[in-house]
């Protein structure tokens, strides 16, 4: 198993300035000694651009879709697509999602900056788009994808995971669960590992969010180290790369406890394990 693959890599072009093009950054985790890793970027689709950075560098890098407003929402023809050519993470609504805007935090992507925002939402807070949901379940299903949760709400993110087990989804990301949005506590996170999800911790939880090493290593035992992945979820210009922030992350849990192994494993067994077909 590798020693390293980031699930969370952002890069240019994007909504925000970006640190480096998606083919930098994946020469600079070839050059660190990683597998792969995912390029997430909010406005667009990454499959064609993870392809053509895995052809100049031999590594694994994988490309998916988040559900926001540029590739029509919570639309399941964008998922359909992605996955026939190849993606494997689907990530519900981030910037577009109705938990982010009503959430305070304002995020730096900003994807249409002249168009009307929009704002996306799951059942129990909206049950309008339901069926749609429903239908990419049975996509990310078949192709035996990821579906991660993105930047919707707790409940939201509760009623997801119930929803993917019922529909065969195997593989599930909870999408830094104890950031802002979704603010699920470690013990709710469990509860969602429990039933087959993975939930992430990031290197920008701990860089810039505000929770000291400490407060992620408790986290990450409540949870269960085996049930979490370690990403980066850097990129962002003049901010630490992905493979300083991944490796500061990585460091600072050592020191606040955490088995060096189990640390290992978060950083790479147990993302590949979710992503890889």
């Amino acid at each position: 198993m590798p020693d390293f693959f980031d699930v969370h890599v952002h890069s240019a072009p994007s909504g925000r300035p970006r640190s480096a093009d998606d083919l930098t950054a994946a020469r600079n985790l070839a050059a660190a000694g990683y597998a792969g890793g995912v390029l997430k970027e909010h406005c667009e689709l990454t499959v064609g651009r993870a392809v053509a950075a895995s052809a100049a560098t031999g590594l694994s890098i994988y490309g998916g879709v988040v559900l926001n407003a540029p590739v029509g929402g919570i639309n399941p023809y964008a998922v359909e697509s992605c996955l026939h050519l190849g993606g494997r993470v689907v990530w519900m609504p981030t910037v577009d999602a109705h938990a982010q805007r009503s959430s305070g935090w304002e995020h730096p992507v900003v994807c249409t900056p002249t168009s009307p925002e929009a704002a996306y939402a799951l059942p129990p807070v909206e049950g309008a788009l339901e069926k749609h949901a429903r239908r990419i379940l049975d996509l990310v299903a078949a192709a035996d994808a990821v579906i991660a949760t993105g930047h919707i709400g707790a409940e939201e993110v509760g009623w997801l995971v119930t929803a993917a087990r019922e529909h065969g989804v195997r593989r599930v990301l909870l999408t830094h669960p104890g950031l802002i949005v979704p603010g699920l506590s470690a013990s709710r996170t469990r509860e969602l590992t429990e039933l087959g999800a993975y939930a992430e911790i990031t290197s920008l939880q701990y860089t810039s969010g505000g929770h000291s090493a400490e407060e992620l290593a408790a986290f990450i035992t409540e949870v269960g180290p085996q049930r979490c992945v370690l990403s980066s979820d850097a990129g962002a210009a003049g901010a630490p790369g992905h493979v300083e922030g991944l490796a500061a992350l990585m460091e600072a849990l050592t020191a606040a406890g955490l088995d060096p192994g189990a640390v290992q494993a978060m950083a790479g067994e147990n993302p590949y394990a979710l992503v890889a077909p």
